[in-house]
């Protein structure tokens, strides 16, 4: 059997052909995989910044809160101490008047 040249050289090329592109697409799955794997690192990294910032305002907001708490609590009990005094004021006015009983022998 006798092979000419010309299929020789279309055999020899189509496998070439098939290697540079079956290498090109290995290539870049390998490119997109380590960008992929950068631009996770860089994400997870400002994903972690944004986590310590926001964790630092819930504490300084919670310490706020805790702040206000006791301010509105000594307020609370201020004006439960006025409402008490005031709820004795109220009855002593409005009981009934004080006879003045006189025992007799």
């Amino acid at each position: 059997m006798f092979v000419s040249a010309e299929t020789i050289t279309i055999v020899i090329s189509a496998v070439g052909l098939l290697l540079t592109l079956g290498g090109t697409m290995i290539a870049g799955f390998a490119w997109c995989i380590r960008r992929s794997d950068r631009v996770e690192e860089r994400l997870g990294a400002r994903i972690d910044g944004v986590e310590e910032r926001l964790s630092a305002r819930i504490d300084g907001v919670r310490a706020d809160l805790i702040d206000v708490d006791k301010s509105l609590g000594t307020r609370i009990d201020a004006v439960a101490a006025d409402t008490t005094e005031l709820k004795i004021a109220m009855a002593r006015l409005e009981a009934p008047q004080r006879h003045l009983i006189v025992a007799a022998r």
